[in-house]
């Protein structure tokens, strides 16, 4: 089965080769990577893999705001996605965990009933007090999230999404595919989430424009949940919010996006079954001298960016104030204010 992993860094040097490996483990075959703008050392990483056939590598060819929907409109014009028989859209902080069978992604598409596509829930991983960035697995180094079920108070959360090639394909979005409106039911895809059910009818049509990318998590995970690691350390999300979003212009990352994604009241270890493999799979990596080289340089780069930051006094400030921040969304603290129960 040929699967392809398509994504956009930007200064992930330090996490690309754990991603590549993890990917590899659970079936991906082919990876299309856009950059643009690195000055860690992603880029030249990235070649030295294309160069040895184990990825793809493009400059993002986006000319407008919005880079991740470009090169996902560039990604299917590109040999390895047009080869493939299933395309997964998705970032390097996020990693599919497959509960079903071998937990890989043909054992879960094989769970889900060989759907044209398999929407899975975001689980987001909380920072839970780690301050210091190590070069080390991520998946090893964060287990507490928010209730799966249940994300700052929405029961809807939103998805990343498994397209078969005949899926009816209008374009790709970054949570999900797209099929043409006016498109008859008979010719409308079979879509599952993550425990095989069928996707709800409005989200599957993309009928509510405000959950045209998300549905009820509750029940939806049998067979696979998707780990969001979005903030990582205290040290490396100071950095991400130097770089700024790779897949869209003029967003930041501020004290609210870490409020959301750091709510630890549920722990969830299920995902460290893959770390002996993965261990290995790393040190495979890392035997070429040059791609070890151009990892630690990477390493090395995030370290000298995280100081520079802490330098100024406005990074300072920003780290003080999300080690004082509650663990708490913003909406739960609002919901307790207002039911008089805040402390």
């Amino acid at each position: 089965m040929r699967i392809t992993a398509v994504t956009c860094v930007k200064n992930e040097g330090p996490f690309l080769l754990e991603w590549i490996a993890f990917n590899r483990l659970i079936g991906v075959t082919g990876f299309l990577f856009y950059s643009n703008d690195c000055t860690d050392g992603t880029d030249l990483l990235l070649d030295a893999l294309a160069a040895r056939g184990l990825v793809s590598h493009l400059p993002n060819p986006a000319e407008g705001r919005n880079f991740q929907m470009e090169a996902l409109k560039d990604a299917r014009r590109q040999q390895v996605v047009r080869e493939a028989d299933w395309v997964w859209v998705a970032d390097v902080d996020e990693f599919l965990n497959i509960h079903a069978g071998d937990h890989t992604i043909p054992a879960l598409i094989a769970a889900c009933g060989d759907p044209q596509a398999i929407s899975v829930s975001f689980q987001f991983f909380a920072n839970d007090g780690v301050e210091g960035f190590e070069d080390r697995p991520v998946i090893a180094q964060f287990d507490r999230s928010h209730n799966p079920d249940i994300w700052c108070g929405d029961l809807a959360i939103e998805v990343k999404s498994l397209v078969r090639k005949d899926f009816p394909l209008q374009y790709y979005g970054a949570h999900r595919p797209f099929f043409k409106s006016d498109l008859p039911a008979r010719r409308q895809p079979r879509w599952t989430d993550g425990s095989g059910r069928a996707v709800p009818q409005k989200f599957l049509l993309a009928a509510n424009p405000r959950r045209i990318r998300k549905f009820p998590a509750q029940g939806a995970r049998d067979f696979a949940t998707l780990n969001h690691y979005a903030l990582r350390s205290l040290d490396s999300y100071l950095v991400k919010t130097d770089r700024g979003d790779v897949n869209r212009e003029n967003r930041a990352f501020d004290d609210t996006y870490w409020r959301e994604r750091n709510d630890p009241a549920h722990e969830d270890t299920s995902i460290r079954r893959y770390l002996p493999a993965l261990q290995s799979a790393l040190a495979e990596l890392k035997a070429d001298p040059e791609i070890a080289a151009l990892h630690d340089a990477c390493v090395a780069a995030h370290i000298r960016r995280r100081d520079a930051l802490l330098a100024q006094d406005d990074y300072r400030a920003m780290q003080a104030q999300l080690r004082a921040a509650p663990a708490l969304p913003p909406q739960e603290s609002a919901m307790l204010q207002a039911l008089g129960l805040a402390p």
